[in-house]
């Protein structure tokens, strides 16, 4: 049982009853939609993120996975499994995230770079010199190092939401076409 009520579609304003109408029926959103005023702009944020970015959706999802481990947010990582295969992770490079294996042969260079930047920004909230030279060495521009800061962001909002609100399990939303967006050939 959540540790907070989700928002009652009757009880919220038109346009947030919109908003919720227009996105799947998943409890993070019923959650989020209690912040009536912050939950539009919210969901156009988190959209982009999952379809307009130049940074490669893998890999964007490969973020997001290790995020929610280091938050243990359970809620996270069953959503964004599926999301992670669609984009053409493989089960070897998920099986490397969810241990904390950064050294895994599953993984390339870039990945292992955005890995360990990640780790970084999520526990010391400042990437080391190292951390950021490991990214920009791996060709990663400065519009992806700052995608890839807003990823990190987001889920670990997403991830705080989740587990202080107590948000229930939901079964894996369907992946739309625009969560494979950005995936490189």
């Amino acid at each position: 049982m959540a540790r907070l009520p989700y928002a009652d579609p009757d009880r919220v304003s038109e346009p947030v009853r919109e908003a919720l109408a227009a996105v799947p029926p998943l409890n993070v959103f019923r959650m989020t939609a209690n912040a009536e005023t912050a939950f539009r702009p919210w969901l156009a944020f988190g959209g982009a993120l999952l379809s307009s970015l130049e940074l490669d959706a893998r890999l964007r999802e490969l973020v997001i996975l290790h995020v929610a481990r280091l938050s243990g947010a359970e809620y996270e990582r069953v959503q964004h499994v599926p999301i992670a295969l669609a984009a053409g992770a493989t089960e070897r490079e998920l099986a490397a995230v969810e241990s904390g294996d950064l050294e895994s042969d599953a993984l390339g260079d870039a990945e292992r770079a955005v890995l360990r930047f990640t780790t970084e920004v999520v526990q010391d909230v400042r990437a080391s010199d190292d951390a950021l030279a490991a990214v920009v060495e791996a060709g990663f521009s400065p519009r992806e190092i700052v995608e890839l800061v807003l990823v990190i962001g987001q889920y670990m909002m997403v991830a705080r939401v989740a587990e202080t609100a107590g948000i229930e399990l939901d079964e894996p939303a369907a992946v739309s076409e625009s969560a494979e967006r950005g995936r490189r050939s």
